[in-house]
């Protein structure tokens, strides 16, 4: 719901977001049900803070944005707890790639785990 509906407003939020705290955005790609963003951090701030206000500012925006959400999401829970995060070194091509190549990998990931329909009550 949150992909098709609200995209355009998230990506609008987490580049505003950024742009207040001097945090690049290098490369980034909105999934369905998560983000991937590669970001250079000014060196004042933690990664910690930054994720704390870069999801709790979004998710206060959206609401603010969008006030049905307030109630499809008890509690304001609009982010899951917890994110992945990898420092980029020499590699930072490859993490590049990787985020932009994510959404195909994932589909592929589908397709492969996908099981044809058996009928419990045939058997196989």
């Amino acid at each position: 719901m949150i992909y098709n509906q609200y995209r355009r407003d998230l990506q609008d939020d987490i580049r505003l977001l950024c742009q207040y705290k001097g945090v690049k955005i290098l490369e980034g790609h909105m999934m369905p049900d998560h983000v991937h963003l590669l970001v250079s951090i000014p060196p004042k701030l933690s990664v910690s803070s930054f994720m704390g206000y870069l999801k709790g500012k979004s998710a206060l925006m959206m609401f603010d944005q969008h006030a049905n959400l307030k109630y499809k999401f008890g509690n304001r829970h609009f982010w899951s707890i917890g994110y992945y995060v990898s420092t980029v070194g020499m590699n930072e091509a490859t993490i590049k790639k990787y985020i932009r190549d994510q959404e195909k990998h994932d589909q592929a990931e589908d397709k492969l785990s996908v099981r044809e329909y058996e009928d419990p009550f045939k058997g196989r």
